[in-house]
């Protein structure tokens, strides 16, 4: 174990220690992300669960939330729920990674040409979703109990200009998340990509570390970023998925009776939180608010053609590279699937 994850274990084992278990069952449910759940997806997510567990339990399931990264970084803890530490986490693409590289594949910039088809396929119920979940599974023997989108497609966000073009992005230094495609697509793009755990993005953006950053409309709205950065480039370049998972020993542990209630539960918040993204981008929480403070823009359909010829091939050609023929496979599956969802409508 390395030092910075032994550090965040021991936060994990001091914040932990504090609670009083009067439950039969205990769940202690991490995200990064702020809990009131009219703030961020993943907040609303933990939010429904917990209600539904514990009432529908009638008290034998306690749900403790942990928000806003309280119990340490994002791969600190799914390693903390993979050893038992912690019983379930609502992760983002960058956590997972560090655990399941070929998370990668949802990052083949415009693979999906609306938030319809992205919500069918990003499900751990779809065609694709299936065969995802079941590989995460076998080779990290984590429950997965949600996939659903980050909050959108993704904006760019800076501090120097707006983004209009590809030629716009040259120079800029963008933060991505520790996932090499996301540092690919803005290399690719003619941007610097600056790799940052999430906890330090303000700052970054604050100080000049970084010139701006990339991420779904309603995460930029509850980050504050608008509070650091000037633009807002409405690019809709990628859309990323958000894994809920739970300790395998302890789901497989749990009784029939209580594993059914976890699992109906977590589809329900699932599908809250979902709907939560969708309510904060169409409302004034999400763009016109921004806006407000920000000036933004929309980068037209023809220069998001030359993003996607410029950003796909260095992408796909990452993917062969770093995760041969299984990554091809998986990212084949996926764009399958993107295009019999398409063709449902």
């Amino acid at each position: 174990m390395t030092i910075m994850k032994k550090v965040g274990t021991g936060i994990a084992a001091a914040l932990l220690s504090t609670q009083v278990f009067a439950a039969d069952v205990t769940i202690r449910l991490a995200h990064l992300n702020p809990e009131d759940p009219f703030q961020s997806h993943s907040g609303t997510m933990a939010a429904v669960f917990k209600s539904l567990v514990e009432s529908n339990s009638n008290g034998a399931i306690e749900v403790q939330l942990f928000a806003n990264g309280q119990l340490g970084k994002d791969a600190e803890v799914i390693e903390q729920v993979r050893s038992g530490i912690v019983e379930s986490t609502i992760s983002s693409s960058g956590g997972i990674a560090q655990h399941y590289p070929l998370v990668g594949v949802f990052d083949i910039p415009f693979a999906f040409p609306n938030i319809g088809v992205a919500s069918r396929v990003m499900s751990k119920d779809s065609a694709f979703g299936k065969k995802f979940v079941s590989d995460l599974e076998a080779k990290t023997e984590l429950k997965v109990l949600g996939l659903i989108d980050s909050g959108g497609f993704f904006a760019i966000t800076n501090s120097k200009k707006p983004i209009r073009s590809v030629e716009d992005m040259a120079g800029l230094r963008i933060r991505t998340m520790t996932l090499p495609t996301h540092e690919a697509i803005i290399s690719s793009l003619g941007g610097q990509p600056t790799a940052l755990p999430w906890a330090e993005v303000y700052t970054a953006l604050q100080t000049g570390v970084a010139d701006g950053q990339m991420n779904p409309v309603p995460i930029i709205a509850f980050a504050k970023f608008d509070e650091v950065q000037k633009y807002l480039s409405v690019t809709n370049h990628i859309i990323t998925p958000y894994i809920w998972t739970m300790n395998k020993a302890f789901y497989d542990g749990l009784s029939d009776e209580h594993r059914y209630l976890v699992n109906w539960a977590a589809e329900v918040a699932t599908e809250s939180g979902r709907a939560m993204s969708r309510v904060i981008e169409a409302s004034e929480r999400g763009l016109p608010a921004l806006a407000e403070k920000m000036e933004v823009n929309v980068v037209s359909a023809e220069e998001q053609a030359k993003f996607a010829q410029a950003a796909q091939p260095a992408v796909r050609a990452l993917i062969e590279k770093q995760y041969g023929a299984e990554g091809v496979e998986m990212l084949d599956a996926l764009l399958s699937s993107v295009e019999t969802e398409k063709a449902a409508y």
